[in-house]
């Protein structure tokens, strides 16, 4: 019989991409959207959750992730301590593994270097990333429960902010406007949600904990990004580099060192980003 594995956060940015490729994996997914609901700063509705759906497993990607708001917003704090009381409650209650949801804003920005690997320090420079590392830490002390912390990279896809830059970027694009860019040099991993959530759905099937790196495991600049979606609209006359400064301390390299996640998850799909980023375009 399949494993019943309850997904938070389904209808979220990542969340969305997840339930297939759960599926796929062989888990019987309960989505907490739709029809099945929760307020997970509640720790009754949590406990109320986990009576109803009676999970093997859980993929918690519910988090307070409000465009511009979330990298310093209060609420960060509330889904620490909520995540943590999730977790705890769960394998209380004879849960088998759980699978949270990181991000690289969780490492330290300093020194430079080609790849980060999970043994990077971590030195989260923001009230999400502080809240992400504990929360990662907290999951790594409890006992009894198998745990993996699934640290993102850079994604787009479908129900990206209007205001990230594929999406701002397609929509000048389509409006035949200038796309107004910084200068593009920084170097970023850039993958599509749908990859990402493939790798998180084998890092769930596998027995893998601790840390892993979700990402494309490649580099690329964000110029060359816009550049090829410029490309694929017929319109590289409409980028604009330096039309807009550089945000101060931006971090010049950014790249997932993904060698647990092929070696150890045994996730070897090729990233395929200049497909997505036409799909992206086409809106597929």
């Amino acid at each position: 019989m399949a494993e019943r594995l309850l997904l938070t956060g389904a209808g979220g940015f990542v969340g969305r991409a997840l339930a297939a490729p759960l599926a796929a994996r062989g888990f019987a997914v309960h989505a907490v959207a739709g029809r099945l609901r929760a307020n997970l700063l509640d720790e009754s509705d949590q406990a109320a959750l986990l009576r109803e759906v009676k999970p093997a497993v859980i993929v918690h990607a519910a988090w307070y992730v409000v465009h511009g708001r979330f990298w310093t917003a209060p609420e960060n704090a509330d889904w620490l301590e909520a995540s943590t009381a999730l977790a705890r409650r769960f394998a209380e209650g004879g849960g088998r593994r759980f699978i949270g949801i990181g991000s690289c804003a969780e490492y330290a920005t300093e020194p430079e270097a080609a790849r980060w690997p999970e043994s990077r320090a971590i030195a989260p420079a923001t009230p999400y990333g502080i809240a992400k590392a504990a929360l990662a830490a907290r999951l790594a002390a409890l006992e009894g429960l198998s745990t993996a912390w699934a640290r993102l990279f850079h994604l787009f896809g479908p129900g990206e902010h209007p205001d990230r830059l594929v999406p701002a970027v397609i929509a000048a694009l389509r409006e035949g406007r200038e796309a107004r860019c910084a200068s593009g040099r920084p170097i970023r991993d850039f993958a599509s949600t749908g990859f990402a959530a493939r790798g998180i759905a084998a890092l769930a099937a596998s027995a893998v904990t601790g840390p892993v790196n979700i990402g494309a495991g490649e580099g690329r600049s964000i110029r060359d990004l816009v550049e090829t979606l410029a490309r694929l609209a017929g319109r590289p006359d409409l980028p604009r580099f330096g039309a807009l400064p550089d945000r101060p301390g931006e971090v010049p390299v950014m790249v997932a060192d993904t060698t647990r996640l092929r070696r150890e998850v045994g996730f070897t799909e090729a990233a395929g980003t200049d497909a997505a980023l036409a799909c992206a375009w086409r809106g597929d």
